[in-house]
């Protein structure tokens, strides 16, 4: 590399003229790129400049950063919420199977009371089989809106109304029945039109669109 101190221009080897380089190659895509010291300073700045603004954010910047794009991860919906739970994965086979997910994802609020794997488990092999053929898609409706109720209820929400109901409380369903709340020590315990009973084991997941409380026992129609 030569500078010439009266033009004021950087030689290279590739240099057809004394301040023009030419990237050799098909002649068709040649470029000729004037560089000057005060190009070759100003492009050294930029680059120094963009380095450094990617270095210069603080420690607390960093953790609202990180924490932004931690909850922008995160899913926001009943239905992706429901799908992200490791344990509802059968319950999530049933939504998608009735149709309701759409609903689940732009409507609501909804409190949605949903059964775990294990819950599924317990259910007769055959009949839980029978129960998710696409040929049962009434049924599937049925079980997946009767565990839905209008506007969003917390434990807590759920508590207050046991008490102030003398010690139940009736939920109404999308479904159109009833799921009869009470209290077992600091449990929360559902009965549905069947008689069945369910432990709330996991309460107040929040999602865009509602909350979800995670059960122990399928809750059916009855």
């Amino acid at each position: 590399m030569l500078l010439d101190s009266k033009r004021q221009t950087v030689s290279f080897p590739y240099l057809r003229n004394s301040n023009v380089w030419n990237i050799p190659g098909d002649s068709a895509l040649e470029r000729n790129i004037m560089l000057t010291p005060s190009r070759i300073i100003l492009a050294a700045m930029a680059l120094a400049t963009i380095s450094a603004c990617s270095s210069e954010m603080s420690e607390e910047e960093q953790a609202i950063y990180d924490a932004r794009q931690a909850e922008e991860a995160e899913p926001t919906n009943l239905t992706a919420v429901v799908q992200h739970q490791p344990e509802l994965t059968t319950a999530t086979t049933m939504v998608g199977l009735s149709g309701i997910a759409e609903e689940l994802k732009d409507d609501g609020p909804f409190t949605a009371f949903t059964a775990n794997n294990d819950a599924f488990n317990k259910m007769d092999a055959d009949k839980l089989k029978a129960l998710m053929s696409p040929d049962n898609k009434a049924e599937l409706v049925k079980i997946a809106r009767f565990g839905l109720a209008n506007g969003t209820m917390t434990s807590a929400d759920i508590a207050k109304a046991i008490a102030d109901g003398g010690g139940t409380a009736n939920i109404t369903t999308l479904e159109g029945g009833a799921i009869k709340a009470s209290m077992n020590g600091d449990k929360i315990v559902l009965e549905d039109g069947a008689g069945n009973k369910a432990t709330v084991i996991k309460a107040d997941i929040p999602s865009s669109n509602g909350t979800l409380h995670i059960v122990d026992t399928v809750l059916m129609p009855g």
